[in-house]
């Protein structure tokens, strides 16, 4: 099997290392590995798979003879270098939001739309965690009667934010524990101008502000999970909201069909669906949570039940590591798709 030489830019960062991790884990076919972050990273040693490896500072030419580029480290990072990368023959796997609406750029969950892979032109883009936690869930749905209408309400842990959120929440808590006053940093994001405490609370705002009242996390599910099922006609609405949980988005989907669909055919179709587990049975207190989904491959769905206000409809509860599914896993399969392809 061909060997590729390999790049992670934002190598230091929490998805960049559990990124790593996981090509390990799964045996990808690596000649050689490149760490790449910011030049206030460059120099720390980092070990991978034994090795200890030196991560140097991102530049243009950092990606001569590189074949396959995963870039970790946010947009304005990833627009910067892209076209440097795919000048020098580099095959990239966006993790940003850089490049996810671009209608050249392949938006790409593989149990989903693997196939939308062969249309790349250098570029692939790895969906928002949310979004990808949705879809798992709702693309076979969407295959046997249709999706109508998608109505997300997401529950989303402090590590979507970063490491400095980790350590923000833990350090709350504590404050708490010392009877202390809690303090916040970090939430709803380092950047805001107020900042809430996390602990004890729920802040009903991921991203930024947009057009509508929405915030931009809440758009990005509305126009990723269309163009990843390539039905425009969906109509989705979303409400995002950051919780006291260091791992694992939660989600609760109100879903109207065009077709009729049962509870009990859509549990039987989420049991066949790839990279999805069904987890209910209420009567024994059986349903997805965080604790059970962190460090989890899989999207768990459970408290399936038929909604009674519409002809056709149905609720879902569905759980999954945003670390994983949600960005660094989704990613490595993506790039094991293309290897098998032969489209690195």
């Amino acid at each position: 099997m061909r060997a590729y030489n390999v790049a992670v830019l934002g190598a230091t960062g929490a998805v960049g290392q559990e990124l790593m991790d996981i090509l390990l884990e799964r045996k990808f076919p690596i000649k050689s590995l490149k760490l790449l972050a910011s030049a206030r990273s460059a120099g720390k040693v980092m070990e991978v798979g034994g090795e200890r490896l030196v991560v140097e500072e991102a530049a243009p030419e950092s990606f001569a003879g590189v074949d396959l580029a995963f870039f970790m480290a946010g947009g304005a990072v990833s627009k910067r270098f892209a076209q440097a990368a795919r000048e020098r023959g580099t095959v990239i796997i966006d993790n940003s939001s850089a490049f996810r609406l671009d209608p050249d750029v392949p938006l790409v969950v593989p149990e989903v739309n693997v196939d939308d892979l062969v249309n790349h032109q250098g570029v692939i883009a790895n969906p928002n965690c949310s979004t990808i936690i949705a879809v798992m869930a709702l693309a076979p749905l969407h295959a046997a009667a249709g999706i109508k209408r998608a109505v997300v309400s997401t529950y989303q842990a402090v590590s979507g934010i970063g490491a400095a959120a980790i350590d923000d929440l833990n350090r709350q808590v504590k404050q708490y524990q010392a009877g202390e006053p809690i303090t916040a940093e970090t939430f709803p994001s380092p950047s805001a101008a107020k900042q809430y405490p996390m602990l004890f609370n729920l802040i009903p705002q991921v991203d930024v502000f947009d057009e509508g009242g929405y915030t931009k996390e809440e758009w990005k599910m509305v126009w990723e999970t269309q163009r990843i099922l390539h039905d425009d006609g969906i109509k989705v609405t979303a409400t995002t909201v950051r919780v006291p949980v260091f791992r694992s988005h939660s989600e609760s989907i109100n879903i109207e069909f065009h077709k009729p669909l049962t509870a009990d055919e859509a549990r039987s179709i989420l049991e066949k669906a790839p990279g999805v587990k069904v987890y209910d049975d209420p009567a024994e207190q059986e349903y997805p949570m965080p604790v059970l989904t962190t460090g989890d491959d899989l999207v768990w769905v459970g408290r399936i039940r038929e909604d009674s206000t519409v002809s056709s409809g149905l609720n879902l509860w569905v759980v999954g590591d945003q670390i994983r599914k949600g960005a660094a896993l989704n990613t490595v399969q993506i790039a094991e798709e293309l290897v098998k392809r032969d489209l690195v």
